[in-house]
């Protein structure tokens, strides 16, 4: 296959080597003449090496060896020709049956390389996409200053606009999400939670209604057991003597992970999270941002609740991070 992979110099204590370097699989490739030069050995006995390595098990060929086509000019001809490459696995398999200070010098070496390679590789895609990031902001800022202007003054028009600015700033985060770039927001200290009593009456209030409706049967909200009594003590607990969920945004996300992941009740667990984390707001006075328009609108509450419920435990801090950010961002005034 053809690889548009960048070419590396190796330069040993008496050999120069030309190295392939992959980084997508995290490794460098070696054809068989190069090992063969690096560790100064005829290209025969790599080659009984490396039917040694994969006859025993040590390694296995298909992960360890592919084609890469290479292109040379012999005379005025230019001659491609598909050439057997072996990866940093099996050059280190064969270098320990030849000379292991050789493959030593060499494991060194390609790790080196590579970490410097993934390390740079990672940060500029960071700095690029937080520089667009940070472009795509200011642009949201000159259309929504633009949406006050006397001049827009259609309600389809200004309209427009809204919709635009909020769909680019959730998709903002989303891509932040989707690229593990999340981190936490600025965040307003405080927040003060329901006690228990509250929240067991506002779910009783909230359940009366549902079943009035039809839409919920007895056990919607029916507590399993102090589930919910510890949920909110623990939301409300210190550490060494400093608040554990210090902000409205940590409180507010956590209040609805929890609920929703721990279960604490018979049935409604999601609808129920999202009640508590939208009461719980409002006690904050953050239901609303600064034009009295809400924070999170209900089909994006829905879509939140079922993203929540849908993830992985192992990713509940990214989760956090993002319901914190979506808070943060949509109480910012607009303009």
């Amino acid at each position: 296959m053809a690889s548009s992979s960048p070419i590396l110099i190796y330069e040993g204590e008496d050999s120069t080597v030309e190295v392939r370097l992959d980084k997508a699989q995290e490794t460098v490739w070696l054809t068989q003449s190069q090992m063969a030069e690096l560790f100064n050995v005829k290209p025969q006995n790599i080659t009984m090496h490396l039917k040694n390595v994969y006859q025993e098990g040590e390694l296995t060929e298909e992960s360890t060896c592919k084609d890469f086509l290479q292109v040379q000019f012999e005379g005025e001809r230019e001659v491609r020709r598909k050439r057997k490459h072996y990866s940093l696995d099996a050059v280190i398999s064969v270098g320990y049956r030849v000379s292991s200070a050789r493959a030593t010098r060499f494991r060194i070496w390609a790790t080196r390389v590579l970490r410097e390679h993934l390390t740079q590789g990672w940060t500029i895609n960071r700095e690029r996409f937080e520089t667009n990031a940070r472009e795509l902001e200011a642009a949201l800022a000159l259309v929504r200053k633009a949406a006050q202007s006397p001049e827009l003054d259609t309600t389809s028009g200004r309209g427009l606009v809204d919709i635009v600015s909020r769909y680019a700033q959730t998709f903002l985060l989303l891509q932040r999400y989707d690229e593990g770039l999340l981190t936490d927001p600025q965040a307003q200290a405080g927040g003060s939670l329901p006690s228990l009593a509250e929240a067991r009456a506002a779910l009783d209030n909230l359940k009366a209604e549902l079943v009035a409706r039809g839409e919920a049967t007895d056990l919607f909200a029916r507590d399993r057991g102090e589930g919910l009594a510890s949920l909110l003590g623990n939301l409300d607990q210190s550490v060494f003597g400093e608040p554990a969920y210090p902000s409205v945004e940590a409180k507010a996300a956590h209040l609805l992970y929890f609920v929703i992941k721990n279960h604490p009740f018979s049935d409604g667990n999601k609808r129920s999270a999202a009640f508590l984390f939208v009461d719980f707001l409002h006690r904050n006075g953050r239901l609303l941002n600064e034009s009295g328009e809400p924070v999170i609108n209900d089909v994006g509450l829905a879509a939140l609740t079922l993203l929540v419920a849908e993830s992985d435990p192992s990713n509940k801090d990214t989760m956090i991070r993002l319901v914190m950010n979506m808070l943060a961002n949509g109480s910012e005034p607009e303009g």
